[in-house]
């Protein structure tokens, strides 16, 4: 599965609320790397900030968190969980942001697993320079 639209099919969320364009990399199960080009004509940027939009550091943890979904959902000896969703937050560290025209690069790595809890690490960087560093836990349901 090295298809974006087949990989984000696994996850909840609509395509306006996708922060991932393309995956660069992916290793089902393990790890992934994606991308999110900042376009400039997204509705949230207008009000973040009028004349100096950036990109909000929410929305950097959101994009960290579906490319981990991505990650866990792809896991070719585990079902996908039904209802995956981003559960809890730790370390996270916003060192940036990204503005219009650039792109953000994200790596995810599921360091663990307990029944429907899938835990991850996951860093954006924008030009080389770390944005976002962040250890992240995913939910869902086990499939019957």
């Amino acid at each position: 599965m090295n298809n974006l639209d087949t990989a984000l099919k696994l996850l909840p969320h609509g395509a306006e609320f996708r922060f991932i364009d393309r995956l660069t990399k992916l290793n089902p199960g393990e790890s992934s790397e994606g991308e999110y080009t900042v376009r400039g004509d997204e509705p949230f940027l207008r009000g973040h900030f009028p004349g100096e939009p950036i990109f909000p550091g929410v929305l950097l943890v959101e994009a960290a968190a579906q490319l981990a979904g991505v990650v866990a959902q792809s896991d070719p000896k585990i079902p996908p969980l039904k209802n995956l969703k981003l559960t809890a937050l730790r370390n996270v560290k916003i060192l940036g942001t990204a503005r219009p025209g650039e792109t953000i690069q994200f790596e995810a790595r599921v360091t663990g697993r307990l029944g429907s809890l899938v835990q991850a690490q996951a860093t954006a960087s924008v030009n080389g320079r770390t944005v976002l560093q962040a250890e992240l836990v995913l939910s869902g349901e086990l499939s019957r």
